[in-house]
């Protein structure tokens, strides 16, 4: 039986474009019921979801949101955020502390909160929305935080495999949605992010490679790093 047939489903940042999608595609896959969290949960018209107030950097937050939904089998952590002019040379601590705190801490202190949750289940999974930038450093502080996020989902996998509970862990470039709005480059739609995410969760792959730039640049790991960033190769070459 595919792992999301009956199952109970909470997306953390549901408001967003890919989010939404999450939600929606879940339900169509045969969630029995999806959580909607987000700081200030939108309205749903469906007596599926349920509209829960989340702030996944807040621990009294996710204690009352463990409380409420103590039925979830997949935790599908997709809430995260970027500040304009994205360097560690030109952010405040504060910036940084918080991008780090919404893409690093929350995920993993949610995840962990959850864990016991989803061990009552038989079949369970984590499925967690990373970034090409991951592995390469465009931007500082939000590429250290999906890097940072990539290396707990590898340890969390290895932790919760012996309760049954599958993690996943999605790269992606650029998503067609708000937070890209002003970027000129390549885009996926959320609804093929959201639907590679499921065959993914469902076929049990424990990574999955949305479009091209997400597998060259994880190609282009196994070279030399100037490879990866130009302006290394360039300043070598002078």
């Amino acid at each position: 039986m595919p792992l999301l047939s009956g199952a109970v489903v909470l997306v953390t940042g549901a408001n967003g474009g890919l989010g939404r999608e999450l939600v929606d595609q879940a339900l169509a896959r045969g969630a029995a019921k999806v959580y909607a969290t987000a700081r200030r949960p939108q309205e749903w018209n469906d007596s599926r979801i349920v509209a829960l107030a989340l702030d996944i950097t807040n621990p009294d937050s996710i204690r009352a949101a463990v409380t409420q939904a103590r039925d979830v089998t997949v935790l599908i952590n997709n809430a995260g955020m970027s500040v304009e002019s994205d360097t560690l040379l030109a952010l405040s601590d504060e910036e940084i502390r918080e991008v780090m705190e919404t893409n690093f801490f929350g995920p993993v202190a949610l995840t962990r909160a959850f864990a016991p949750v989803l061990a009552a289940s038989e079949t369970s999974a984590v499925l967690n929305i990373h970034s090409v930038l991951s592995w390469i450093a465009l931007t500082g502080a939000y590429s250290a935080s999906k890097a940072a996020l990539w290396s707990a989902t590898n340890s969390f996998r290895v932790e919760l495999a012996p309760q049954g509970t599958q993690v996943t862990g999605v790269h992606v470039g650029y998503i067609d949605t708000a937070m890209a709005q002003g970027v000129d480059a390549p885009k996926t739609s959320p609804e093929e992010v959201a639907r590679k995410s499921f065959d993914g969760l469902e076929q049990g792959d424990y990574e999955v490679i949305v479009d091209e730039i997400s597998a060259g640049v994880k190609l282009g790991l196994s070279g030399s790093i100037s490879d990866l960033y130009p302006a290394l190769a360039a300043k070598a070459s002078v």
